[in-house]
């Protein structure tokens, strides 16, 4: 079974408003993997787009938009791949499934979201989406109510967590300023993200608008390639796994994030690796509290304990185990299908050693989580440098 490698990739800077229409983000993420990689479009075998959509596009079906980049990707199979905020990861994982397979030796996977051109309040309505809408529809505050509630039943179980939001807020957002490709490049201070004001409302239950990740546009490109090809460079994954829990929150303990728990298990496992023996983890800080549960669920501190990671400075740049030393999707945006496929670019290029001012130093092994839902859908990835 043929193993995919990352051989190029590009990455627009994540905005709060992109003047290019969603097509023009397609293709301008596309041409630029094409060319980092140094491949023509010819040689691409398969396209695979990652796009979440649920209202926020009137274009339904994207796939082909990626033709465009060139006509000689003309008649080349394109599919779009969704699974909420995990879409971009799942684009990837059909590309690297494409060349198991032997149907393909290079693939081209772009993820890409428009978000910023529909009211806040369709905003909320969309995300919602991606809960179970027979149980969780009716939550207030769309998604940002959901992982409300969920930090409302950490705060009953562990204590208030407060000081630790507010401190992997200000983690992540001082690493942004030295990401250009992120939205928010502001170090506002764990003192600012703590405390509630005109400018940092509370949203949803604890929850503060700093702890909340943005409405972001952006698109995300890579090339995959069979592991025989000759090629620059190459990113292997040591690792892919995919773990999907039940809808319902009512069908599980939510904060537990078993399916999360279970992917870092199974792709350590898989990679034969132990968390300590990672330079660095990109997560799915969708909301600050998404991170804090995680450090648990990739077994960093114990159960309840989370917010030992980050006051002790385990996840800190130059700590234990850095984590997300982009910015996150807190600081470095967030556009749905895109944020898998960013991760993937993100975790390259540290391996690369082209990550520029948010590099960490002597970077040889990157894990990442993405998750759709809360913990419904979880990717892991571990990656290394082979060439």
């Amino acid at each position: 079974m043929e193993k995919g490698v990352i051989i190029g990739w590009h990455h627009l800077p994540f905005v709060k408003e992109d003047a290019r229409n969603l097509e023009e983000m397609i293709v301008a993420a596309g041409a630029g993997a094409l060319e980092h990689a140094g491949i023509g479009p010819e040689e691409i075998d398969a396209i695979y787009l990652g796009h979440f959509n649920a209202g926020f596009s009137n274009q339904d079906f994207p796939a082909s938009l990626a033709l465009g980049i060139d006509p000689a990707l003309r008649f080349k199979p394109a599919t779009r791949v969704e699974n909420a905020c995990a879409t971009g990861s799942a684009a990837v994982h059909q590309g690297l499934q494409a060349i198991a397979a032997g149907k393909a030796r290079h693939v081209l996977v772009i993820g890409a979201e428009q978000m910023s051109r529909v009211p806040p309040k369709e905003v909320g309505a969309n995300l919602l989406k991606a809960s179970y809408v027979a149980e969780e529809g009716s939550i207030p505050g769309g998604f940002a109510g959901v992982f409300g509630r969920i930090a409302e039943l950490y705060f009953q179980r562990y204590g208030d967590q407060t000081e630790a939001l507010a401190a992997i807020a200000a983690k992540n957002h001082r690493n942004g300023v030295a990401n250009p490709l992120a939205q928010m490049r502001k170090d506002l201070g764990r003192d600012f993200c703590r405390a509630v004001s005109e400018k940092n409302p509370l949203v949803a239950g604890p929850l503060k608008r700093t702890d909340c990740s943005p409405v972001s546009d952006g698109a995300a490109a890579l090339v995959l390639a069979s592991g025989d090809v000759a090629a620059t460079r190459a990113i292997a994954f040591r690792a892919a796994v995919q773990v999907n829990d039940y809808l319902p929150m009512s069908k599980r303990d939510i904060l537990a994030f078993d399916g999360c728990r279970l992917a870092w298990s199974k792709a350590l496992a898989q990679a034969g690796a132990m968390l300590s023996d990672l330079s660095l983890a990109e997560t799915h800080d969708c909301f600050t509290i998404a991170e804090l549960i995680e450090y648990e669920a990739m077994g960093l501190v114990p159960a309840g304990q989370g917010a030992r990671a980050i006051l002790d400075g385990l996840t800190e740049m130059g700590g234990k185990l850095p984590v997300n030393p982009s910015g996150g999707l807190k600081a470095k945006g967030h556009p749905i299908g895109a944020t898998g496929v960013s991760m993937h670019v993100l975790a390259a290029m540290q391996l690369d050693g082209t990550a520029g001012d948010f590099q960490v130093k002597d970077a040889e092994l990157a894990g990442l989580f993405n998750m759709g839902g809360s913990a419904v859908a979880n990717y892991v990835s571990i990656l290394e440098r082979i060439r």
